[in-house]
């Protein structure tokens, strides 16, 4: 399902071809209530992006302070009566499929209560052919990770070109290599609860073929439990910032490194755009909280255009407003909501592998359990109201019971 192709259940083979298309996918979101999605009001910090408002306020948590005042643009129609932030509305791109697996992900949710969640073609990341006028214009209604709200054109324009080669469109770019022709894409995401301790899973995901980590993903010393592969790691900057100040005493100094590993920045401010650029193009950040940062610290020596992407805000809009529509999003925190990082990487990875296997997320007995596997004693979760986690552990029991993927719960 690369490129957002989730909706479709024809098979194509595999292809280089740029994505075609580039004009929009309109939205009807009365499913969504229908499906019992808007139960929960409870939220949580998911690994250093929490904003606890007791304490910070709405601000908090990396949100931009001093937003640019982005051109308003009438309202497209959605034939809802969705207020004009939540934008159920995305672009569409055809991206045909990498495989032909013949009872992957493409193929079940057909048949699933999930079939009218999952739309055609949205597109996973955003690279350089994005960032026109016409596009800039739409977005830049919505703010922080939906939109590019906050973000200067031209530092957008700037940024995007760097990402103009096959692999900032594919989220999986090097399957050709890797394949070895199995029929199917096996993914393993990993989360970093407290679940995963003494689970002893680490060879079980490394079996993989892709394995994704978010944010304070401490590696060493729990290799047993966790494996040792990365191949996608998602965070944006502010949440790198954070894990790395708050894990650097269990042992996290930065992102997993090694040859196979590509970095998906999650943005929601432009100092994702600017560090994104920086590491591209081996420059020290321009500008912005990390001024004169070298990202090599962060991401390798051997980091390039090629190892680093970024996650379409249509994209992490669909997966909001279709997957985690969070009562939130009625009251007056609704501008500081959004899925988990941990949450846009797991349902991204429904989107892009034929087999999805989650490992240290939420489950319902998660009070047995440290809020981190390398917690060195025992820490409660705790909730916060920019996330609703409580709504993502419901989301992940139900696509388990749906078979679309297959989630670790310690049994």
């Amino acid at each position: 399902m690369q490129g957002g192709s989730s909706g479709s259940l024809e098979s194509a083979k595999p292809s280089d071809q740029q994505p075609n298309g580039g004009g929009w996918t309109k939205a009807t979101p009365a499913y969504v209530q229908s499906s019992g999605l808007y139960q929960h009001r409870e939220h949580r910090a998911g690994e250093q992006d929490g904003v606890d408002v007791s304490r910070s306020g709405p601000q908090a948590g990396g949100a931009d302070q001093t937003r640019i005042q982005a051109p308003q643009q009438p309202a497209r129609g959605t034939g809802t009566t969705d207020p004009p932030f939540i934008g159920d509305e995305y672009m569409s791109e055809e991206i045909p499929p990498q495989t032909t697996c013949p009872d992957g992900v493409r193929t079940r949710v057909a048949n699933t209560e999930f079939s009218g969640n999952f739309l055609k073609n949205v597109p996973v990341l955003q690279w350089a052919r994005h960032a026109t006028l016409q596009q800039y214009g739409r977005l830049s209604r919505y703010t922080g990770t939906y939109g590019w709200g906050g973000v200067d054109y031209n530092t957008l324009v700037d940024a995007l070109s760097v990402l103009n080669s096959s692999a900032s469109w594919q989220m999986l770019d090097d399957w050709k290599d890797r394949s070895n022709n199995s029929e199917c894409i096996r993914c393993a995401v990993v989360g970093n609860g407290g679940i995963l301790k003494d689970s002893k899973r680490g060879a079980e995901i490394d079996s993989h073929h892709y394995v994704f980590r978010t944010n304070g993903a401490v590696i060493k010393g729990f290799e047993k439990d966790v494996g040792s592969r990365t191949t996608h790691y998602t965070f944006s900057t502010n949440t790198l910032m954070n894990s790395i100040r708050a894990y650097a005493g269990v042992g996290f100094k930065a992102p997993p490194v090694s040859k196979e590993t590509r970095y998906i920045f999650l943005p929601d401010h432009d100092r994702d755009y600017l560090l994104m650029k920086a590491a591209a193009t081996h420059t020290l950040v321009e500008r912005g909280p990390e001024r004169n940062r070298d990202p090599s610290l962060y991401f390798g020596k051997d980091v390039s255009a090629e190892k680093v992407k970024m996650y379409h805000p249509d994209f992490v809009r669909y997966l909001r407003n279709r997957f985690l529509r969070s009562a939130t999003l009625k009251t007056k925190y609704k501008d500081i909501y959004r899925p988990s990082t941990g949450a846009v990487m797991l349902l991204v990875a429904l989107h892009t592998c034929d087999k999805v296997s989650a490992y240290g997320f939420m489950t319902p007995d998660y009070m047995k359990y440290s809020d981190h596997y390398y917690d060195n004693n025992y820490h409660p979760v705790g909730f916060y109201i920019n996330h609703d986690l409580r709504m993502e552990m419901a989301l992940w029991q139900r696509l388990h019971q749906a078979g679309l993927i297959q989630l670790y719960m310690h049994q």
